[in-house]
């Protein structure tokens, strides 16, 4: 890492620092933060049996040597059996996570709050593979061979197929199939796949449907400025383009800021070189999806679209402790669309809030509009009518909430 990216990184993250420090509106509602304590609960089962799962798969992904080993090895133990500990002191952001989780270092990984559980458990592994460290594992993606599997599969071609069948179709179905493209390509996460949840043919369908509302804040020819939070790279990711490049050539958005991760973070999370992947693998695909590669890498290079990483977007916070700087780019956007079923939760809160409460009551901090996109994969959900939600109650248990099968639109204007 270079002097200058190091001091940009630190001063984003001291911003993020200070934003954890502040008072929140927030912090005076009452919700129980969910942990992963409870037997037989949902977060319980991520740290107990994903975590592990997913140490064997990274293990075994690359030629590691015994030091990588060993050190994979010993968070194996500690998140299982273990307390937390603070990372070492060669750690470059050592001081952010001191802050962050100073109040749970010594604790059980099950007795802390389930999303800061989560978020530090990927950042050891990153540790632990030696990808932060000067040294021929530095930069090295963990997760890459993952992702790259999602890329070429025989589903990834059946889907850029059919994006010809969808050409000649009247826009306002082309605009709604792309819509919904990109939200149920969350269902291709690698994280969820490693737990063993999810299948492509379950009964899948919308718990809340504000795409109306979602269109409305994006008008045709209204050249709005959309943020676009990515969550999935993969065959999640290509959707997400492919959306893009509907808003571009439709003129519902005439820029596009898309935020990626800096770094890799819960096993597929998208970052930069993820899009360079996605735009590769559509611009050497067939008819349509060729096409549209085309155009999105003219877009970059024009400037239409652009990438970001932001030191916030790896975060084991809320958004509604957003630094700055971070708060005014979205201000400044016409939308925000957040994507995926961990930004859901740092959206509106990792708390087990009544399923009826407002999404714009848990969203009126966001300093603009703001829209989520998300397959259910956790415990989180707000913005149900009471009748959606008994009936599901009655028909799913409370395993709709986790399982995959469902999914929502929601916007707040």
């Amino acid at each position: 890492m270079n002097g200058a990216a190091d001091a940009n990184d630190a001063a984003d993250a001291n911003d993020a620092a200070d934003a954890n420090d502040a008072a929140s509106a927030d912090d005076a509602v009452e919700a129980p933060v969910i942990l992963s304590n409870a037997p037989g609960s949902f977060p319980r089962s991520v740290l107990a049996e994903r975590h592990p799962a997913l140490i064997k798969k990274v293990r075994d992904a690359f030629p590691y040597g015994p030091r990588q080993h060993r050190a994979l090895d010993a968070l194996l133990t500690q998140a299982t059996e273990g307390v937390i500990e603070p990372l070492g002191p060669e750690a470059h952001d050592r001081h952010l996570w001191e802050r962050w989780g100073r109040e749970y270092f010594g604790l059980s990984w099950f007795d802390v709050p389930f999303l800061w559980a989560e978020s530090y458990f990927y950042r050891q592994l990153l540790t632990a593979v030696g990808y932060f460290e000067a040294g021929p594992w530095q930069g090295i993606d963990p997760f890459r061979p993952f992702k790259q599997a999602e890329l070429h599969t025989g589903e990834a071609d059946e889907e850029l197929a059919a994006l010809g069948r969808l050409a000649p179709r009247p826009d306002d179905e082309r605009r709604q199939a792309m819509l919904l493209g990109s939200l149920w390509g969350n269902r291709a996460d690698l994280g969820f796949a490693v737990g063993g949840g999810g299948s492509g043919t379950v009964d899948s369908r919308l718990v809340a449907d504000d795409s109306e509302l979602l269109w409305s804040l994006l008008p045709e020819g209204g050249a709005a400025t959309l943020c676009l939070v990515a969550d999935n790279a993969g065959r999640e990711l290509l959707p997400d383009l492919i959306l893009i490049d509907h808003l571009l050539r439709r003129r519902r958005a005439e820029r596009v800021v898309l935020h990626v991760k800096p770094y890799p973070y819960y096993v597929s999370d998208a970052m930069t070189a993820d899009v360079i992947d996605c735009l590769h693998r559509l611009k050497g695909a067939r008819g349509v999806a060729a096409e549209v590669g085309e155009r999105l890498w003219s877009a970059m290079g024009d400037g239409r679209i652009t990438v970001r990483s932001h030191t916030f977007s790896s975060a084991p916070l809320p958004y509604a402790r957003m630094p700055e700087d971070l708060r005014r780019e979205f201000a400044e956007a016409d939308v925000t669309v957040m994507k995926g079923d961990l930004n859901y939760r740092r959206l509106v809160g990792d708390q087990l809030w009544p399923a009826t409460t407002p999404f714009a009551e848990r969203t009126a901090y966001f300093p603009g509009p703001v829209a989520a996109l998300r397959t259910l994969k956790s415990d989180v959900i707000v913005g149900l009518d009471g009748r959606t939600e008994a009936t599901l109650v009655a028909e799913h248990g409370q395993g709709w909430r986790t399982s995959g099968t469902h999914a929502l639109i929601q916007a707040r204007p």
